[in-house]
């Protein structure tokens, strides 16, 4: 009988460690899929996050670009601005440059007539400096031509002749006086030019 309850207690103890050997064995395998899942999803997470480190460096090359046209576009505003205010009266200036032509020839005719017209001639005279103070004023500036080298950008030249006294390619004659409106030629000197 002692050996009937041994034999039975020794089957029951395999019985149990049978038991336990199963359970171990399926915990076993139930952790070792949790680690495959967890591996899968922590694989999964740092290709999403290299995604997102992906579309961020996108975004920000995106704000840098918008950055840069944004200063390019206010220093090309703030240049047309200035270029406004500096070139805004260059077609009145245009349009008064001819009556300074005409009170020159006023002037110059008054000369060879004498001096009935010396009170007359005076007028005048006070009168076109005015005018030419004022254009000097606002950035209006006569081109300096006679006796300089004959420049394209100042000059447009209507005659060329033989000089022996002055030399190749200097001006001679201004027919019509050149102007600037701050360093910008806004009428070129008509000339006469050596050969």
């Amino acid at each position: 009988m002692e050996n009937t309850v041994n034999e039975r207690e020794l089957h029951v103890q395999e019985e149990i460690n049978e038991e336990i050997n199963d359970n171990l064995e399926a915990v076993k395998e139930e952790i070792q899929d949790q680690s495959e899942e967890d591996k899968t999803n922590i694989e999964d997470g740092a290709k999403e996050l290299d995604g997102l480190k992906n579309e961020l460096e996108e975004y920000k090359s995106r704000f840098m670009r918008l950055s840069a046209d944004f200063q390019n576009y206010k220093k090309r505003m703030e240049k047309e601005r200035s270029d406004l205010y500096k070139f805004g009266s260059e077609k009145i200036v245009v349009d008064i440059l001819p009556i300074i032509d005409n009170f020159e020839r006023a002037i110059q005719a008054s000369e060879n007539n004498g001096e009935e017209s010396a009170s007359f001639l005076d007028g005048v005279e006070m009168i076109f400096k005015q005018f030419i103070e004022i254009l000097n004023k606002h950035g209006v500036q006569e081109i300096e031509s006679i006796e300089k080298e004959f420049d394209p950008n100042l000059h447009h030249a209507v005659m060329q002749e033989e000089c022996e006294e002055s030399e190749s390619n200097m001006v001679t004659e201004v027919f019509q006086k050149g102007y600037t409106l701050n360093d910008k030629v806004i009428r070129p000197s008509m000339v006469k030019v050596s050969k």
